[in-house]
């Protein structure tokens, strides 16, 4: 009988055992953390830009004809404004938020302008900045798909000038040169895709100042000589694609 007994207690322990275990609540599902994409600036990229610029040009003539004009007489001043339109190539390699690289960039342009000449009486000089490029380093910051950057370098434009008899609009004399100078410039560029970006970009050329001599297409070997300065300032929007790996995932 006492064996019956602890059996049958044995059995109730057991029973109660399993259904206790059977109310615990299940275990809750836990998810997994997030994932946030960081954007990669890295590799090497192509790229389409256009915009307008101005260029400030000042006219000191010391040679007229052959005769020195001393000191210098200043002619006058004008801004050569207008569109200009190009592509660029370039390298990014980043580092954390910091991005560094380096571009090349070939722009046609057709930014003109003139003046009356102070010297000389009916007669109106102007120029035209008809091409540049830019070789520059850049440093930036970047903000997961968002990029500050500067730029700094070389810089170079192909200048033609004219002197135009104003009462009837013919060609006096003419020139043309190739000028070296630096450039300084910064931009903000937002990644909409993993490989495309778009930026708004402005620059200043420091073009410097330069003698040229002006060749007569009237009366043949005459010449005139002028001091030309010049800087030159460009706004552009940018696209480019770039050649990289995708986006890189973070937890």
């Amino acid at each position: 009988m006492k064996k019956l007994a602890f059996a049958t207690a044995a059995l109730m322990a057991l029973f109660t055992g399993a259904a206790s275990a059977a109310d615990l609540a299940a275990r809750p599902y836990t998810k997994a953390p997030a994932i946030a994409p960081i954007y990669d600036w890295s590799g090497f990229y192509v790229g389409i830009n256009g915009g307008g610029g101005w260029a400030d040009k000042c006219w000191d003539i010391y040679n007229d004809a052959g005769f020195t004009v001393a000191p210098p007489f200043r002619e006058g001043c004008h801004n050569a404004s207008g569109a200009t339109v190009g592509g660029q190539i370039g390298y990014r390699w980043q580092a954390t938020n910091w991005v560094f690289g380096v571009e090349a960039q070939g722009n046609w342009a057709d930014f003109t302008g003139s003046n009356s000449s102070l010297f000389y009486g009916n007669f109106t000089n102007r120029s035209e900045v008809d091409a540049l490029g830019l070789f520059t380093g850049q440093v930036g910051y970047s903000w997961n798909n968002v990029l500050w950057y500067v730029k700094g370098g070389a810089a170079v434009t192909r200048d033609k000038y004219e002197g135009v008899t104003t009462s009837t609009g013919s060609v006096f004399d003419r020139a043309t040169e190739t000028r070296w100078g630096g450039v300084v410039g910064t931009g903000i560029e937002f990644g909409f895709a993993p490989n495309l970006s778009l930026a708004l970009e402005y620059d200043h050329l420091f073009m410097g100042h330069r003698d040229i001599t002006f060749s007569s297409s009237i009366v043949p070997g005459v010449t005139r000589g002028d001091t030309i300065r010049q800087d030159v300032d460009i706004v552009t929007a940018r696209v480019n694609y770039r050649f990289g790996g995708p986006i890189v995932a973070k937890y």
